[in-house]
């Protein structure tokens, strides 16, 4: 085994082969790294940002998520590298879902933000390569991805449940959102480098249970041995106090729905989560609550 990053994991096997890299772009000498590599996982991605203060942000984005994902994938193929996966996300298929209508891994892409976008053009522009070189591609869509460490909103949840502090969400009940415990996706990976029908194909993957918002937090502060002060707060409310804040973005992540339908990944994979979401969550406020 062999890690790219620009800091050796700490977790990383002393037995494991580690090349530092910097900043990657579509310039990036690969070579040395893919000598004698019969499988590319490519996790390294320009994420979305609330705050972005790049000029041309859909610019940073291409250097990043395509240009840069494509330099690679063209060197591994001209290296003699198998099979190419690349962890893309949900945001391809767009923001939210309507009512039983989840998405899946054949519908048409609807991106709605430079992060989906260039996302969206990563996956065009790696099925050319394979349609080119013969070098198989998989793709794999998560949703939001839990687990110890996590960064970002589900860090700030966290924050708030620990301070105790009271949050209107106590009336978000009826969406419906799929989340990914680190676990399960990284047991998706590691079937996604073996399996014979993940070829050429594209998956999505989620623990399998859809949550409220409401659910979320009750069973997040469990999972933190903390009682969740929710205060029911009618959604249509939150959504006109974000808009006057500028934070429509975040009430359509905390009110709509986000479904994955991952029927296709159990069936050609035999694939199933390894952890439910409670102990997904118990490992994540574990983990938490050691930090803080």
């Amino acid at each position: 085994m062999r890690a790219a990053a620009r800091v050796r994991p700490d977790d990383l096997p002393s037995s494991a082969d580690f090349l530092k890299i910097g900043d990657l772009s579509s310039e990036f000498n690969w070579l040395p790294g893919l000598a004698g590599v019969d499988v590319v996982v490519h996790t390294a991605a320009r994420v979305h940002v609330m705050r972005d203060a790049a000029s041309d942000p859909m610019l940073a984005f291409r250097a990043m998520n395509v240009q840069a994902t494509l330099n690679l994938a063209r060197q591994a193929a001209g290296a003699g590298v198998h099979r190419f996966v690349f962890l893309s996300s949900i945001k391809v298929n767009g923001e939210s879902t309507k009512e039983n209508q989840a998405f899946t891994a054949d519908d048409i892409p609807a991106p709605m933000d430079f992060y989906g976008i260039s996302k969206l053009e990563a996956e065009q522009g790696l099925h050319e390569i394979a349609l080119q070189t013969g070098m198989q591609i998989v793709i794999i869509r998560p949703p939001l991805v839990y687990g110890p460490g996590v960064k970002a909103n589900f860090q700030e949840m966290m924050r708030w449940l620990s301070f105790g502090i009271p949050l209107p969400f106590g009336a978000v009940q009826k969406n419906h959102r799929s989340l990914v415990a680190l676990d399960n996706l990284v047991d998706l990976i590691r079937v996604c480098t073996q399996h014979p029908d993940a070829a050429n194909q594209i998956f999505l993957v989620s623990d399998g249970e859809d949550l409220s918002t409401t659910a979320l937090l009750r069973r997040l502060a469990y999972a933190m041995g903390k009682s969740a002060c929710l205060v029911p707060v009618p959604p249509l409310v939150l959504r006109w106090v974000a808009a006057v804040a500028g934070k429509k973005a975040v009430a359509m992540r905390l009110c709509e729905s986000l479904q994955l339908d991952i029927s296709k990944t159990r069936r050609l994979l035999g694939w199933k989560p390894v952890v439910n979401t409670d102990t997904g969550l118990q490992l994540t406020a574990d983990y938490f609550n050691s930090m803080h």
